[in-house]
């Protein structure tokens, strides 16, 4: 068991998941900021992504789509480095080298999910507050916050809030472990069908669309629940009164869903997910071509050839 956790395999797919996730969610940054903003300002008019980031621009300045981008990408690269270790040290636990299903996929996405979330879920809450800092938006009920980086960030919600705040968004987190799940089973489940015949490397076009396949599949149907993460996170929807913390959450689940439903209609807690899908597809597919780039060209310079491949 020592020798799958601390395996050198393990460390090679988490830092090479890290850096691929990093690099793609650079190129797309402005496509996230478009979907969050659609998420959390409710009086903001769902538009074209096109449009609403020409408005972020005219607005705000020609720098706005990328606000937030440092900790953002710093909470990124944490939580994609435990999830991809932690998914691929279960993966080898479980496997013991054994030829994987896709329900081995899924149960070892869910539980690296869940270690990811209660790990790295204070990064995404500050990384959040931060990008919206500054924002100029069309509900009036949102306050104005001002931090002056991460480190202020977490004081300022400790000292104002509370240690737990920083744990804000937490259960719909773990219900969201579902996404990349999801997402790595049809991406794992996908490129054993194409290597079903010999085990090889698969193309850069092959990568690319079955990791924005398993992506667009995976956000679509989470994606209402991303969109009260996304609201709990920013931490303006109100203080919940249950001393239960799991029926105070799904008490605010709820009514944040079925108040979003009301006001919008059943397509209003869908609203947003354009700018989303483009987003996180485009995201997740580079991802994945850059991730098993890094991979297969460290195992190379390892002297390991086409051996990794068998494993997966």
């Amino acid at each position: 068991m020592a020798s799958e956790v601390f395996s050198y395999e393990s460390l090679v797919h988490a830092v090479a998941g890290a850096m691929g996730s990093v690099t793609a969610m650079t190129v797309f940054f402005p496509l996230d900021t478009a979907r969050l903003r659609l998420q959390v300002d409710e009086n903001r008019k769902a538009k074209s992504t096109p449009a609403i980031l020409a408005d972020i621009v005219r607005e705000e300045g020609l720098l706005a789509p990328y606000r937030g981008w440092f900790p953002v990408i710093c909470s990124l690269c944490c939580s994609n480095f435990v999830y991809f270790y932690c998914y691929h040290c279960l993966k080898a636990s479980l496997l013991k080298g054994r030829p994987s299903s896709s329900s081995t996929d899924l149960i070892t996405g869910i539980a690296a999910g869940v270690v990811n979330v209660l790990v790295t879920t204070p990064l995404w809450v500050v990384n959040t507050r931060l990008k919206l800092q500054g924002s100029k938006f069309h509900n009036a009920d949102i306050r104005p916050t001002n931090y002056s980086g991460i480190l202020d960030a977490f004081a300022q919600i400790i000292r104002g809030e509370g240690v737990g705040a920083l744990w804000n968004g937490t259960f719909p987190s773990l219900l969201l472990v579902l996404n990349p799940a999801i997402q790595f089973m049809i991406y794992e489940t996908l490129k054993r069908w194409l290597r079903r015949e010999v085990p090889r490397e698969l193309s850069s076009l092959e990568v690319f669309v079955i990791g924005a396949i398993a992506k667009a599949v995976s956000t679509t149907v989470t994606y209402p629940l991303q969109t009260i993460q996304s609201i709990l996170r920013f931490g303006q929807c109100g203080t919940p009164t249950e001393k239960s913390k799991l029926l105070s959450s799904l008490r605010t689940i709820k009514s944040l869903l079925v108040n979003r439903a009301r006001k919008h209609g059943m397509l209003g807690i869908f609203k947003g997910l354009e700018a989303k899908l483009l987003q996180t597809v485009l995201t997740a597919a580079l991802m994945f071509l850059l991730y098993e780039k890094i991979v297969s060209l460290t195992f190379r310079v390892m002297g390991l050839g086409n051996s990794h491949l068998r494993k997966r």
